[in-house]
């Protein structure tokens, strides 16, 4: 059956129908232009674990998300689908993680891995396969950007789409990221883990083809991040959240605030979205929470404007997302997903109005 088939054999206002692919839609990977690449990795995680359960908790809450979208017609037509999770990446994140937990309990106690010969050696051990991680991934989004498709990446803890931002950069010769997040991410091997989730806008920008690094509803930073970003030449613009909320306290619209993001954003923007971000009501069993953050359709109305603007959001990802007890987490990722999917969609001449 031709995707044309499916669409014309789908009530888009149905039950979602667990026998297809995410959000119960038809379309295989092939057929999508939106393809979800899934990673279930949180090694590094230094608080609250969970995140490598993200990925199949919002695509187990995606059948319950309505396709219908009021900013696009028939958005569902796009053709939304996740990939298959890599066994590899999964088993070994489990792992890991144990020896992680160890070695950092140990750093809390007061041993280094200088005066440990079991915390050199695992050290060493993670950093190593975090390499391997950032590789299989950079591999497969290599592999669908060659398809010409639009990749989500979905976390796993925030160290996961380095891969995908260096697979941009053999596509792209310039681009900004637009890191949505209560953390800035710019520590330098945090814990001594060099791939750490904290590290991620770090090594993102050793990558030259990231021009610029535009920080929003940042809440939680080091004062050596603070000298960083202040010493980046503009090279990293923040929109801290205490700035944020001081402007709309003195009578400045969410509007004003988006117009001035967009205004530093050049034409091609990569979207990195951190669930903790968001107002911790909306993500409580996120890794670490922060007091603080956006409510959910603030950042919906950021991205559409970033989109009517005529900016090109050429990928992005969503990540640090735990599905908790009552799995109301997941449940706000999935729904997230879906609408920025069919923004980005948009902003690549892949949907209607």
């Amino acid at each position: 059956m031709s995707k044309q088939d499916k669409i014309n054999n789908f009530d888009p206002n149905g039950l979602g129908d667990e026998n297809n692919n995410i959000y119960g839609l038809p379309f295989t990977t092939d057929e999508a232009e939106v393809v979800v690449i899934p990673v279930p990795w949180e090694v590094t995680v230094s608080y609250s674990g969970g995140t490598a359960l993200g990925p199949q908790s919002i695509y187990n809450a995606s059948y319950q998300v309505d396709l219908f979208d009021p900013t696009i017609k028939d958005a569902w037509k796009i053709g939304i689908a996740m990939d298959t999770p890599s066994n590899n990446i999964e088993s070994k994140s489990e792992s890991l993680r144990r020896k992680a937990e160890t070695y950092i309990g140990l750093l809390e106690e007061g041993d280094t891995p200088e005066t440990n010969d079991e915390m050199e050696k695992t050290l060493k051990l993670i950093n190593a396969e975090c390499v391997e991680m950032n590789n299989e991934v950079k591999a497969t989004c290599l592999s669908f950007l060659n398809k010409n498709k639009i990749i989500a990446l979905l976390g796993g803890d925030h160290s996961t789409p380095l891969g995908l931002i260096q697979a941009l950069s053999e596509k792209n010769n310039s681009f900004a990221i637009l890191q949505i997040d209560a953390h800035a991410d710019l520590r330098d091997a945090y814990e001594g883990f060099e791939f750490s989730h904290a590290s991620i806008m770090f090594n993102a920008l050793k990558i030259p083809q990231v021009s610029k690094l535009v920080q929003v509803g940042i809440r939680d930073y080091c004062e050596t991040e603070y000298n960083l970003i202040q010493n980046s030449n503009g090279r990293i613009v923040t929109f801290f959240d205490r700035d944020i909320k001081h402007k709309k306290y003195n009578g400045n619209s969410w509007i004003s605030i988006c117009s001035e993001i967009i205004s530093v954003l050049p034409e091609d923007v990569y979207l990195s979205f951190d669930i903790d971000g968001l107002d911790p009501k909306l993500c409580p069993s996120t890794g670490t929470p922060v007091a603080g953050g956006f409510e959910f359709e603030q950042i919906l109305m950021l991205i559409e404007m970033i989109v009517e603007s005529g900016k090109r959001i050429i990928a992005f990802d969503i990540n640090e997302v735990a599905p908790g007890g009552d799995e109301w987490d997941a449940n706000v990722g999935a729904r997230l997903l879906y609408r920025i999917a069919n923004q980005v969609a948009k902003s690549n001449g892949r949907a209607g109005e």
